[in-house]
């Protein structure tokens, strides 16, 4: 999430726009009606609850939803709009599945080869995630970093559907080579219980974090990956600040990993909170962010120095619970005089007299010598330490049809980011592990995946106009990060030892952050929202600072 390209490499061309209405898709899929006045409905799909279909991307739709109700347990095939032409379905929404997409409408097509473009994910909303943080500080709304899908693709061709995806059954490693259209590529079975055949495949599903690692973490830490776990973090820590307004007490937010994601995390919230609270980053390594560029290490560092920020560094977490049961587990077993338990005991039983809010309390164990034990008690616990790919299962059957996977469970994709052994199926980003010329496996970063959705796209387009497929080749751009609201540090690959900090490195991150957002449309919608936010805060600085001086 840290990283990011500094520069557009790919200009989207204008794209197309398809004709059709709820005609057309009852036509496309059994059981699909539209009714006058009203979205779109299945009558029969699926019995499983709280999963909705959405169609977008042609004209007439008006971005319908529906409702998946309880019904028959067969699945139910989905019927491609024309027979004759490639059909790709990409499951995956994120910076490789929608780039991809986007990718694909952007190139020239003979008419006969133009691809039927389905794309699949469970959210309604793209989120660019390297902008998160952003959401705890204020600085973006919602929908400038998380628009919907159903409005990125409303000028395309490409067809979304609001799904999980529940099982994959790939045919090409049988050798199977037939012309587009004869079902070749294998199916994609949704959990609403559609059943998508496809001829190329392309998997993007990207990651979720890692929690079972640690006893509690699962149960009391909150990770910070998606739009909806910036969310909750958000209102978690308005709830404290609701809760501590006018008191003397501190809230006390543990941050675990001081990676990109946990600095960045640490460097945020100790802006938010100020003098209202404390941020104690725990990391197993003695140092931060220790893959950065030195300039980015050293700026973070300096930030987090001049803020009410501990760093715990060399020190792993043994487990996490909440602070009643440490409180009951430590009393049994302790001593009431020990400093640990005192250290435990002490503001526990305060706080739960003046409010009845959870705290948690974290044990660390030390990772290098020379440190002790170390017992943490916390009003939040935010997770930032590894993830998981999350790549759906295989239908099983006679044949044997396993995905290559790493140890870490990526696909093994060849240089040409088709996975080994399925020359139909195409893996990027978090679901793919591929390796660069030291041989060492490519970062699962948003840099990563911008680039690798512009040679997917490409190398579909090669596969189905029977031209040679490009290697793919990461060329780093740099790498960036921010610190609060109108900081951050930016040290750019192409001028050796630079690293823009401060106003200068949070301006030109936003600005690079824009030419990366999906779609011309949506780029403008958010660099005017950005100029006229800039020039709102510019009066209001300039009239506080005139207010200072008037007042002496």
């Amino acid at each position: 999430m840290a990283h990011a390209a500094l520069a557009s490499s790919v200009a989207l061309l204008p794209f197309h726009r398809m004709s059709g209405g709820g005609n057309k898709w009852a036509k496309l899929i059994p059981a699909f009606s539209r009714k006058p006045g009203t979205g779109l409905s299945f009558s029969r799909i699926s019995e499983r609850k709280g999963c909705r279909f959405v169609a977008s991307g042609a004209a007439g739709i008006d971005g319908g939803v529906a409702e998946v109700s309880e019904g028959e347990k067969a699945p139910t095939t989905y019927s491609w709009p024309d027979k004759k032409r490639p059909r790709v379905c990409i499951v995956g929404g994120g910076f490789g599945g929608l780039y991809t997409a986007l990718r694909l409408e952007s190139l020239v097509w003979p008419d006969s080869k133009k691809p039927q473009v389905l794309l699949v994910d469970q959210s309604e909303r793209f989120v660019f995630k390297p902008m998160l943080y952003e959401i705890l500080s204020g600085e973006v709304e919602e929908w400038e970093i998380a628009p919907r899908f159903t409005d990125l693709l409303a000028s395309t061709g490409v067809q979304f559907f609001q799904d999980r995806v529940k099982l994959l059954r790939p045919l090409d490693h049988l050798g199977i080579n037939a012309p587009p259209g004869s079902g070749s590529g294998g199916t994609v079975q949704l959990e609403s219980g559609l059943l998508v055949e496809y001829d190329w495949l392309v998997l993007a599903l990207g990651a979720e974090a890692k929690l079972d690692v640690v006893p509690g973490a699962a149960e009391y830490a909150l990770p910070f990956s998606t739009l909806d776990d910036a969310l909750k973090v958000d209102n978690k820590l308005k709830a404290l600040e609701r809760r501590n307004f006018g008191k003397g007490s501190e809230i006390r937010v543990a941050v675990v990993g001081c990676g990109y994601s946990g600095v960045e995390l640490a460097a945020t919230i100790s802006e938010r909170l100020q003098e209202r609270g404390i941020v104690k980053a725990i990391n197993v390594d003695t140092t931060i962010c220790p893959t950065a560029p030195p300039g980015n290490r050293e700026a973070a560092m300096k930030v987090l120095s001049s803020r009410k920020v501990q760093l715990l560094l060399g020190y792993f977490v043994r487990n996490i619970r909440k602070s009643s049961d440490a409180e009951d587990s430590f009393s049994f077993g302790k001593n009431s005089e020990d400093p640990e338990m005192q250290k435990v005991n002490g503001p526990t039983k305060g706080c739960a007299a003046e409010d009845d809010v959870e705290k948690f309390i974290l044990e660390l164990q030390p990772a290098q010598r020379g440190l002790q034990s170390q017992i943490l008690e916390v009003d939040l616990v935010l997770w930032t330490v590894g993830s998981k790919p999350s790549l759906p299962e295989l239908e099983p059957w006679d044949e044997p049809h396993e995905l290559p996977l790493t140890a870490r469970g990526q696909a093994e994709t060849d240089e040409t980011l088709r996975v080994k052994g399925h020359p139909r199926i195409f893996a990027l980003g978090d679901s793919s592990a591929l390796r660069d010329s030291d041989g060492k496996i490519l970062p699962a970063t948003a840099q990563v995946a911008f680039q690798q959705a512009d040679f997917t796209g490409w190398n579909l387009w090669a596969a189905i106009n029977d031209r040679p497929l490009l290697p793919f080749r990461f060329q780093n751009l740099g790498e960036m990060m921010t610190l609060g609201r109108n900081d951050a540090a930016i040290s750019p690959s192409f001028i050796d030892g630079l690293t823009l900090e401060g106003p200068v490195g949070h301006a030109a991150r936003k600005f690079a952050y824009l030419i990366r957002l999906p779609t011309d449309e949506h780029r403008i919608k958010v660099g005017m929202s950005w100029l006229a936010k800039s020039a709102i805060d510019s009066v209001a600085s300039l009239q506080s600072t005139l207010a200072r001086v008037l007042s002496g």
